[in-house]
């Protein structure tokens, strides 16, 4: 059995898994979530090879406050040799992160386990 910290709040979960540091995202990451999000994603994006994956599974909603979160861990990881993968199946928030572009730069993947077993190299698809 792996062990797994308690949610650091209560919109975030943050553990190390297969190498990288997965920050799970919980219910609905408004202005008051990120709020309490930025300070652990920053912590967890300060290493310069630093190698993240954002999962958003169990998000209920997600506004621009989430789009900001996203921005600011991808440019966190992408100034160094770092890495940064998204998983997303979320009907709306896909459309979110198609609409505004992000979906391009951070392709989303359709499982935790999907994303975290490709290669460094390897865009993810969905």
């Amino acid at each position: 059995m792996r062990y797994e910290p308690a949610p650091l709040t209560r919109h975030l979960r943050v553990r190390r898994d297969r190498g990288h540091t997965v920050l799970e995202f919980r219910g609905e990451i408004d202005i008051a979530a990120a709020e309490e999000i930025v300070p652990h994603l920053d912590r967890a994006t300060a290493e310069p090879d630093t190698r993240v994956v954002i999962d958003l599974t169990r998000v209920e909603f997600f506004d621009c406050s989430g789009l900001r979160l996203l921005y600011r861990a991808l440019h966190r990881t992408t100034e160094g040799p770092g890495s940064l993968r998204l998983v997303c199946t979320h009907a709306l928030t896909l459309r979110m992160l198609r609409v505004t572009g992000l979906s391009r730069l951070l392709p989303p993947w359709p499982t935790l386990d999907a994303a975290l077993e490709q290669p460094e190299s390897a865009p993810g698809t969905f």
